[in-house]
């Protein structure tokens, strides 16, 4: 085992996510196989234990028994709320368990409940990884931004659901295939596979932008994935179908977004701009264009403001956080430090005042 091997530390709420796969994903009993293959991805389990009324779930307590995951009791009691006895039991569990064995990197909490938002606080404010995960559809909108990595359990390798109810709105949003083989469903809901590559590019870009200018350093692919997890801890690269990190960087090397070279560990390149990106420049000719359009129309330059909808106005979906830019402003000071465009404050308007700059791009 080497040092810097994650030890995990499994609490299952097992009665929200056996309930959650039975309604939502119509499965009759919930597989724990995915869930176990997933960890050991991430680290080494070094405990295991689920929580629930027993006697409810026989089907699923043999299957966990070997899975050798320790069954905690929780008994429906006369006048008691069950669901209140196992959160309170888990909870207090899992902050003794982090006292008692601090050799425990990560805390996985399978539930989709709210109830459970100040317990991951606190793990985290005790320098404890949390990652959660649930049914997506039955999992509160509040628990996976608290998390620093929430797996939706229909995503895992080896969940295949029967039907994706087609009613209720997370699971409409969601929109996945109900076997390996079938296409997703097909509706005006479902965003254009265009859409989502471009909604990636900009998450990453973005998200390299900001570690390009505080990280004081080369910006490596490891370092980048961790970023984008807190940013959002549902991401994950098999959503856009590519089987890991290493190859959407690729991909978006391609695109002409990203560039990879070596970096100090095999597997793990450093991720930068491109210093000469079509697209980018395009996007400045574009606004240089633009500008000087408007000029010549009114006969005055144009203000910063409503400039942006001039330009989608000619590119629809024109985004300057596509390139790294944190906003339209940052975007046109790019553009002015290559003499495309000049700007001046305007008092009166309290605006910048646009015009042409001697460079033609």
């Amino acid at each position: 085992m080497t040092n810097d091997e994650e030890r995990i530390a499994l609490f299952l709420d097992y009665e929200n996510l056996a309930i959650g796969a039975r309604e939502q994903l119509h499965l009759n009993v919930f597989d724990f196989r995915p869930v176990a293959d997933a960890l050991a991805e991430r680290g080494r389990v070094v405990v295991r234990r689920a929580y629930a009324d027993w006697s409810r779930f026989d089907e699923d307590r043999r299957m966990l028994t070997r899975h050798h995951v320790e069954l905690i009791e929780i008994p429906q009691r006369m006048g008691a709320v069950r669901k209140n006895a196992a959160d309170i039991k888990m909870a207090v569990d899992a902050i003794e368990l982090c006292f008692e064995r601090d050799y425990i990197t990560t805390f996985v909490l399978g539930t989709g409940d709210s109830d459970f938002t100040p317990l991951v606080h606190k793990l985290r404010e005790l320098n404890r990884r949390v990652i959660g995960i649930g049914v997506e559809a039955s999992t509160s909108t509040l628990l996976p931004p608290a998390c620093d990595e929430f797996l939706f359990y229909e995503r895992l390798e080896g969940v295949e659901p029967v039907e994706v109810r087609r009613g209720s709105g997370r699971s409409a949003r969601s929109k996945r295939p109900t076997a390996v083989d079938e296409e997703p469903i097909a509706d005006e809901e479902q965003p254009a596979p265009r859409a989502e590559e471009a909604d990636l590019g900009v998450l990453v870009t973005q998200t390299l932008s900001g570690l390009s200018r505080s990280a004081g350093g080369p910006v490596l692919a490891s370092m980048l994935k961790r970023a984008i997890l807190r940013k959002d801890p549902t991401f994950s690269e098999t959503t856009y179908g590519f089987r890991g990190f290493s190859e959407l960087l690729r991909h978006l090397e391609e695109q002409g977004l990203v560039t990879l070279s070596p970096g100090p560990g095999q597997g793990d390149p450093e991720v930068s701009f491109p210093t000469e990106a079509r697209d980018e420049q395009a996007a400045f000719a574009l606004l240089r264009s633009v500008v000087v359009q408007l000029t010549e129309k009114s006969g005055r330059a144009p203000h910063l403001s409503g400039l942006k909808t001039q330009l989608r106005k000619v590119e629809p979906d024109f985004s300057e956080k596509r390139f790294g830019y944190g906003g339209f402003l940052q975007f046109c000071k790019a553009a002015r430090a290559r003499g495309l465009i000049e700007m001046e404050w305007d008092d009166e308007a309290d605006d910048y005042i646009v015009r042409p700059g001697p460079v033609e791009a």
